[in-house]
């Protein structure tokens, strides 16, 4: 069950608000839609570089925050993804849907990117222009 605690994206980029929203979150929009159910925040040299690298697939509802990233690739990478590009203020900036292996995708002024299953930014209503924030989960 998530917790009562929400931060914007904006505000994960603060390191004391990431450590509190730090592993795995909930992305909501404005209006409480649901956006990614479970988005893991990659905050940290290690985990940006991995990012989606070894797996087979990226199931329905399931993410990865990346930042900062104003621009991803999808070398070795062995499924198409949706790249949603955000401000530090959590301003959706850029689509790029359909992202497929061994391409790159950057957009100007990004701070973070999140990365969605092929699809899926059309699927949930994710526009430019939307905001979006996270929600921790409550561990268990």
């Amino acid at each position: 069950m998530p917790s009562a605690a929400i931060t914007t994206v904006a505000d994960l980029t603060d390191r004391t608000t990431a450590t509190t929203a730090r592993g795995t979150v909930v992305l909501t929009g404005k209006d409480g839609s649901v956006v990614c159910e479970r988005c893991v925040v990659a905050d940290r040299m290690l985990s940006r570089m991995k990012g989606l690298l070894g797996r087979r697939s990226l199931p329905v509802g399931e993410g990865l925050l990346i930042r900062p990233a104003p621009s991803i690739h999808t070398f070795f990478m062995r499924f198409p993804i949706d790249a949603v590009f955000l401000s530090r203020a959590g301003e959706v900036m850029k689509i790029s849907a359909d992202v497929r292996p061994w391409r790159a995708r950057s957009c100007r002024r990004a701070y973070a990117v999140v990365e969605l299953a092929a699809g899926e930014a059309e699927r949930r209503g994710i526009t430019t222009g939307d905001h979006l924030e996270a929600e921790a989960l409550a561990l268990p």
